[in-house]
């Protein structure tokens, strides 16, 4: 199955208190139940202005609506066609 990267635009995301971020998480995997098993939510990274999100997902239209019903913005999604890291060089 495909996996994504999810660019979220959020101002001020940096600074998103714990439980803010805990409430974020729930309403995300409220969603996620509510779509079923095929889309998984794999971790996020939260930098100053925006939030990267790494999905697994049949499709871009299955992370769009989960963007959707949960409030969130999706302002780009990006099918990963490789994976590297320091052992590729090897």
């Amino acid at each position: 199955m495909p996996k994504f990267v999810i660019e979220r635009e959020i101002p001020k995301a940096g600074d998103l208190k714990q439980s803010e971020l805990q409430g974020i998480s729930q309403t995300s995997c409220g969603v996620l139940q509510q779509l079923g098993p095929q889309v998984q939510w794999v971790q996020s990274y939260v930098t100053d202005d925006k939030i990267y999100c790494i999905y697994i997902a049949p499709d871009e239209a299955s992370v769009r609506k989960h963007a959707e019903m949960g409030g969130f913005p999706a302002n780009s999604v990006s099918v990963v066609r490789s994976i590297i890291d320091p052992t590729t060089a090897e």
